[in-house]
């Protein structure tokens, strides 16, 4: 497929440059803070520096969005009076035909991971526009840095019957899987990242890619930190007193609770962060250094923690509650290859789905229909969105303004013959100039198929609200239109009523959209807790596991089911990061602080919190649990025992579908089907007796009912490869009944009771 020659590289920086268009993955009632991007009067500028180039042999189709404007942005400063200091680097993804190491050393680029005949490199934006021209170097690809998206939670997924029977040994508990997380604000000296007893450290290694204590680092930026490290001499990521959400992630994947209920999934895991670059924290970075930061540097951090669990010879998931949008450009073609070569047996990736799905940001057109149009609203002077189409057709843009309707009629077509496939004008209104910019290009999943995008920008305040609001319509017969709101919502309006029918759909985020990775999407069961102060907090997104209606849904834009798993993701209370905590004590985050406590003389919290951000690392500290049985599971394994074993909220829906994936991950189902101990054990039920407990004692088991046996119950000892090792009866009006294990040998077997009575009929693990 072949893009126009510089088309993107110009819209690229329009649309970064007017608009940030990332989403929040942990959503809170207030928003989090935004990276301010520039003014509208830089277009003239932009645009003149892209003009001058077009002639230039530079290879921007084998550029994806960011790279191309990295490509302006460096050839712009080169014009500029005052220089940077030292060179800057961008950190890609290239694809390179034949040698590729050697081609890019012939560019004076640094390899700094390689995948077949795609590498990770640091390439000096001075090289880039010659390594682009090199035939032999089929594409170079980077991202956008990415943005932000447990008491009863082991209840909800069916946890609890894993690592704990009333006062049983745990039989799964993470021990001897690696956990990572990569995110941001990790207070590393919170008391959940050491044993339940507070002692006994469990994070081996931390990499800090905004760390400045680079002296002797081997790493691309920042540096790692491998325990014993002294935590009084580096306490928390360099972003830790501005973030918590790392803090919060990692404690619902992995933490050990301490003394509290607030224990994470694999509690008994080891523990491997890396601390990457968000939109939320480039504060953090000089500004010559900003191309370093890029999708490919947290492919490096994936990397990172599956190469540290290499080291300790362990299975290995990362949990990665971040992400950005999708595109029709394929910005994240070489990113969905390497993270297909990362993941493989005992080597599993999980990420969020985003939180989007109330926004409404989807509106489909169907040919035949002469027109169909919505009304757009984003908090911002600007706003962008997306549109396909598979046949011309008129874009009307219409500004209801109180000294009168203006309507812009643009032919799609116009757009596309354009110098650059570029279209820009400018509406002038009473109270200003609205500018207007839309560019076209070939769908990268559908050749026959155009994309464009719309950047639309008003004078002053929020766009659509105040003076001016304005609407986006589709008009002609022969088009299939999709309309994506990517930064801007849909709306209604009664300026004109016949706008609207969207809908949520194709708003999952990256990378959960790649097929390699497990994407998770939020359920909800709670709509309000009480805080540490006694306040009663109401967040009411649904009751009963149904979905959360922020979790995204799908389908990708190439058409494939996402999320693939769902899992509680509202109001779930974990650690939080004590030193974001005294350096913000007025922050509305606190507010959400269920309890204040000491350890070693410093104040610590539990904190409940919402979003896709929550439930991914449920997921993943589950699949930790898994693996922990079955050290060689695969992505594939793992989604073929969800299909096998989730909960469907709603069973009159197909499953898997766009919106539960294969429905909410029960982690105890999981364990026995991963063991083939429903396939081993006949009639094997997968769900714990709800009126029975189970503990060892001085060599027995020992059964509690809660109340005296209605009828008789039947017990069978069973090996984990489906071979019964004993039979008891118990007999009614029994309240317990013990059996002898003295000639049972040390292991992990599986106890099952078949009765007449549904609460006690059931089946639980233990380990003697």
């Amino acid at each position: 497929m072949q893009h126009p020659s510089i088309l993107p590289s110009t819209f690229s920086i329009l649309k970064n440059t007017f608009s940030t268009f990332h989403s929040t993955f942990s959503v809170r009632p207030a928003s989090m803070p935004w990276l301010c991007m520039g003014r509208f009067c830089m277009l003239a500028v932009l645009l003149l520096v892209t003009v001058q180039m077009s002639a230039q042999r530079v290879g921007y189709q084998k550029m994806s969005s960011l790279v191309r404007r990295a490509s302006v942005e460096h050839r712009a400063m080169r014009r500029m009076p005052a220089r940077i200091g030292h060179e800057q680097e961008l950190c890609a993804f290239v694809r390179v035909e034949g040698d590729c190491a050697e081609v890019l050393r012939e560019h004076g680029c640094r390899v700094l991971a390689q995948f077949g005949q795609v590498a990770i490199a640091s390439i000096p934006l001075e090289r880039l526009t010659q390594l682009s021209a090199d035939m032999r170097v089929q594409r170079i690809e980077a991202g956008e840095r990415c943005s932000l998206q447990m008491d009863s939670t082991p209840i909800r997924v069916n946890a609890l019957p894993v690592y704990r029977g009333e006062g049983l040994p745990q039989a799964y508990t993470g021990k001897g899987v690696m956990v990572g997380v990569q995110d941001v604000g990790f207070d590393l000296t919170h008391p959940t990242f050491y044993e339940r007893s507070g002692f006994g450290y469990r994070i081996c290694s931390i990499w800090d890619q905004l760390s400045t204590d680079t002296v002797g680092s081997k790493l691309y930026v920042g540096a790692d930190y491998k325990y014993p490290w002294t935590l009084s001499d580096y306490p928390h990521s360099r972003d830790g007193k501005m973030l918590a959400h790392g803090t919060h992630t990692a404690g619902i994947a992995a933490g050990s609770g301490y003394d509290s209920p607030y224990r994470g999934m694999a509690f008994e895991s080891t523990i491997c962060l890396v601390s990457n670059a968000v939109t939320d924290d480039t504060v953090f970075i000089a500004k010559e250094d900003l191309y370093k930061y890029t999708s490919a540097t947290d492919a490096l951090g994936f990397k990172y923690i599956m190469d540290k669990a290499t080291e300790y010879g362990m299975p290995c998931v990362v949990s990665f509650s971040e992400g950005s949008y999708q595109d029709f450009f394929g910005d994240d073609v070489l990113l969905y290859e390497v993270l297909d070569s990362l993941v493989g047996p005992g080597r599993i990736i999980v990420a969020a789905a985003g939180n989007e799905g109330h926004r409404n940001g989807h509106l489909f057109k169907p040919a035949g229909q002469a027109s169909a149009g919505v009304f757009l609203y984003r908090s911002r002077p600007s706003a962008y969105m997306t549109m396909k189409a598979d046949a011309d057709f008129v874009f009307r843009l219409t500004y209801y303004h109180p000294s009168g309707r203006q309507v812009v009629e643009i032919p799609s077509r116009q757009v596309i013959e354009r110098p650059d496939s570029l279209y820009t004008d400018t509406l002038t209104i009473a109270d200003g100039r609205y500018p207007i910019a839309i560019a076209g290009y070939p769908n990268i999943y559908n050749p026959e198929e155009q994309a464009y995008e719309l950047l639309l920008t008003v004078p002053t305040g929020n766009f659509g609200s105040g003076n001016c609001r304005v609407s986006v319509e589709a008009v002609g017969d022969d088009a299939n239109v999709d309309f994506y709101g990517t930064s801007s919502a849909f709306l209604t309006d009664e300026l004109n009523p016949q706008l609207g029918g969207y809908d949520g759909r194709y708003c999952i985020h990256s990378p959960g959209s790649a097929p390699s990775v497990v994407c998770v999407g939020a359920t909800s069961y709670r709509v309000s807790y009480k805080n540490y102060k006694g306040e009663e907090r109401k967040f009411d997104w649904g009751t009963g596991g149904v979905r959360a209606g922020y979790s995204s849904v799908g389908p990708t834009l190439d058409g494939r089911i996402k999320p693939d798993v769902m899992a509680p993701g509202t109001s779930v209370v974990s650690a939080y990061n004590s030193f974001f905590m005294e350096n913000n004590p007025d922050a509305y985050d606190l507010q959400q602080d269920v309890a204040h406590f000491k350890f070693r003389g410093r104040t610590y919290s539990w904190n409940s919190n919402l979003g896709t951000s929550m439930s991914t690392p449920v997921v993943s500290g589950a699949i930790a649990l898994w693996l922990q049985a079955n050290p060689s599971l695969t992505p594939d394994d793992v989604k073929q025992v969800f299909s096998r074993t989730c909960h469907h909220y709603d069973p009159s829906l197909s499953y898997p579908n766009n919106e539960y994936g294969y429905g909410e991950i029960d982690v105890y189902a999981g364990l026995l089907d991963v063991l083939h101990l429903t396939s081993n054990i006949p009639a094997l039920p997968t769900h714990q007796p709800a009126a029975v407990s189970f503990a060892l004692n001085n060599g027995e088991l020992l059964l509690t009912f809660n109340q005296p046996l209605r009828h008789e119950a039947r017990l069978t000892v069973w090996t984990t490869a489906g071979v019964p090792v004993l039979t008891s009866v118990c007999a009614p009006g029994s309240t317990t009944h013990a059996v002898g294990l003295s000639d049972v040998p040390s292991g992990v077997y599986v106890c099952q009771l078949t009765c007449a009575d549904s609460r006690v009929e059931g089946s639980t693990l233990f380990r003697k």
